[in-house]
């Protein structure tokens, strides 16, 4: 017996496919742009040049890994080319806990099809990364989720690591373009070397404000597009109470916006009617916070004094980390 339910599947395939327009999404490709035509002109002159990079900090859930890897996807699609005449490319990795720099060093090499076995030096490593970037014409590097990498008492190890990410960018040989993204605590870590800092761009993915006519906008557009791609019928449920509560359950998260309005227009979807209710909420909302059905701030009368937003979210996280297997960091195609 098989444990797909192929009818959820038809249903959440388009939603889970679908990218929202956002305008960071500009900002973000700009900052890019910058770094790239920056590199080029530099690497066409044929002298020794640094690199530029881009900080992307945000609170979690805010959408910022989507929007690097739609990004990064466009950026590595062959269009890119380089005054060597190849294609340019950008690598990524998730930094899943604390790690060293030789640990980074060997989640590089297996990014670039060069896993390592066996004893080699920190030195050795990191040589090898340079060698087999420039052979693939890889000229950046994309370090998600990079504060794993800080601590907040070890001063002398945060340099060491901060020197290490400006030797990239700095390489006489081989230059990278760096992407840092993480939380607003990463920003303040890489500020602290004012070298590295200068050549940074830094795109802030804020949280949802709804008394923002752009932020309520927003919100607007992201349900009717979604609710669209579900076929389904929102009018009258879409009013200036549902906004807010979505808002509230989703911690002014846009993410965790996109998140419920996946499983709940994964459930209406699956109905006669294609029509959308607050209870296709109020269950979503439950099954993503393994919280009791019927107890959300979808349906509860002054859910505002009911629930705390940084409980609400604690839980979310808890249940992801319990589905994300441990490890010290991971590539990320």
């Amino acid at each position: 017996m098989s444990f797909i339910d192929t009818a959820l599947v038809d249903v959440r395939k388009p939603l889970l496919a679908a990218r929202f327009p956002f305008g960071r999404a500009e900002k973000l490709r700009d900052a890019l742009t910058w770094c790239a035509t920056d590199y080029y002109a530099k690497a066409a002159i044929g002298e020794q040049f640094e690199a530029r990079g881009i900080v992307v900090i945000g609170e979690s859930r805010q959408g910022k890994s989507t929007e690097i890897e739609t990004l990064l996807r466009a950026f590595n699609d062959g269009t890119t080319i380089m005054p060597d005449g190849r294609p340019a490319k950008i690598v990524s990795c998730l930094l899943s806990g604390k790690v060293t720099w030789k640990d980074l060093g060997f989640v590089i090499l297996e990014e670039l099809g060069y896993p390592l076995r066996g004893r080699h030096s920190q030195t050795e490593i990191w040589s090898k990364v340079r060698k087999y970037a420039e052979l693939q014409g890889v000229v950046g590097i994309h370090f998600d989720e990079c504060q794993h990498v800080f601590t907040s008492k070890e001063g002398a190890t945060n340099q060491k690591m901060l020197d290490s990410f400006k030797s990239l960018l700095k390489d006489h040989n081989w230059p990278l373009m760096l992407i840092f993204s993480g939380i607003p605590s990463l920003s303040t870590h890489i500020k602290e070397e004012e070298q590295l800092d200068r050549l940074l761009r830094t795109v802030s993915f804020e949280g949802i404000n709804l008394s923002k006519d752009a932020d309520r906008e927003e919100m607007l557009h992201l349900v009717f597009s979604y609710a669209d791609k579900a076929g389904l019928d929102v009018e009258d449920l879409v009013t200036e109470d549902f906004l807010e509560r979505l808002d509230f359950a989703a911690c002014h998260r846009w993410g965790l916006v996109i998140e419920m309005l996946i499983e709940a227009f994964s459930l209406a979807a699956l109905t006669s009617e294609k029509v959308c209710q607050i209870d296709h909420f109020s269950t979503a909302f439950s099954k993503i916070s393994g919280l009791p059905e019927g107890y959300s701030p979808f349906t509860m009368p002054n859910y505002q004094n009911r629930f705390d937003q940084s409980t609400i979210f604690d839980v979310i996280e808890k249940g992801r980390k319990k589905n994300t297997p441990k490890g010290k960091a991971s590539s990320k195609n």
